[in-house]
């Protein structure tokens, strides 16, 4: 059974459950010292294209598949044949498969393999060497993971971390550095920077400027500030919201930072399909409250034909704020600067 993200995972400060904390830090060591383990020993592959790989160091949430989308986008612009890969999480099909968005379902390849397979080729691999090796065979010039930092299979031509900008209140992108299951953590936060070649910090619409202290923490890596907006205006009238995304409170301060009418916003666990019985309820719930239900583009996408109909999806899209930096550190990764 899954459940939401802890959203005490992202309080800063070791104060809260310190019983069940101090009983889940073994734990917390053994993932950190298997994911070390397994980096070191890795024989990266170059499989026949560049690989750039969006990954992070948290467990979710921060907007990696709309940064692969925008990247992407930029690059078939000049010409670039594009072809993405993904783990395929949530998804039964162990690959290496391409993305059918026809004939594939979420509960086969995977939420985030399913949008992005309506923008570009896209596989699903649970052995990554062997999707990137399918995606070249099939004439990629360039490939991009989503996903996959911790992933040491393959040889990155450039590799980009993404981070929550968000620092209000006691709320920091890395909680208080704690690694799964006691914090967001997938490994820790030096070892994961030191192997990035530069990082996205994902700001929100309301916060003008990073943090210093934030900012502080990446030393000399460049630093490439973007932003998620919506893809088209939110819908109108009175909604009922809902998310199943890793950081789903953020999409609640979304919809009302564009200006929704927000009656309710209900967390659901990351990448799981809401059940009928869920969403029976919600509909019931906005029913009574005279209101729309609306979700992420993601939780849409795993909703039933006939669900799909009844609910609106809010799709965001990804915009940096130096779109030279990036051009120039795709190039230099590329062997063109």
């Amino acid at each position: 059974m899954k459940i939401a993200t802890p959203r005490l995972w992202y309080v800063r400060g070791a104060t809260h459950a310190p019983l069940t904390r101090a009983l889940l830090r073994p734990i917390s060591w053994f993932w950190a010292w298997m994911t070390a383990r397994r980096i070191a020993h890795g024989e990266p592959t170059y499989p026949g294209a560049p690989v750039i790989c969006v990954g992070n160091l948290t467990l979710g949430g921060v907007g990696k598949t709309p940064v692969v989308r925008e990247l992407a986008r930029r690059l078939a612009r000049r010409g670039y044949a594009v072809q993405a890969l993904s783990r395929g999480h949530g998804g039964r099909l162990h690959g290496p498969a391409r993305v059918d968005g026809v004939a594939h379902s979420a509960a086969d390849v995977g939420d985030e393999a399913l949008m992005l397979a309506g923008d570009m080729p896209m596989w699903v691999a649970r052995d990554r060497r062997a999707g990137a090796l399918a995606a070249a065979a099939s004439g990629a010039d360039i490939i991009i993971m989503d996903d996959g930092h911790q992933n040491p299979t393959l040889k990155k031509a450039l590799s980009l971390i993404v981070v929550d900008g968000e620092t209000r209140d006691d709320e920091w992108p890395f909680g208080d550095g704690a690694v799964f299951p006691c914090g967001p953590m997938r490994e820790p936060l030096r070892a994961g920077l030191a192997r990035a070649d530069a990082v996205v910090l994902m700001m929100p619409s309301d916060l003008a400027e990073p943090a210093a202290e934030l900012l502080a923490l990446f030393d000399a890596k460049p630093i490439l500030i973007a932003r998620l907006a919506p893809a088209a205006p939110p819908p109108s009238g009175r909604l009922l919201g809902f998310a199943g995304i890793g950081k789903p409170w953020k999409m609640e301060r979304a919809l009302k930072a564009a200006g929704c009418d927000l009656a309710d916003f209900v967390p659901l666990p990351d990448h799981a399909p809401a059940s009928e019985t869920t969403l029976r309820r919600l509909a019931r719930r906005a029913d009574l409250l005279g209101a729309r239900l609306v979700t992420s583009e993601k939780d849409w996408i795993r909703l039933s034909p006939t669900w799909r109909d009844r609910v609106t999806a809010w799709p965001v899209c990804v915009r940096f704020e130096d779109e030279e930096l990036v051009d120039r550190l795709v190039d230099r990764a590329l062997g063109r600067a």
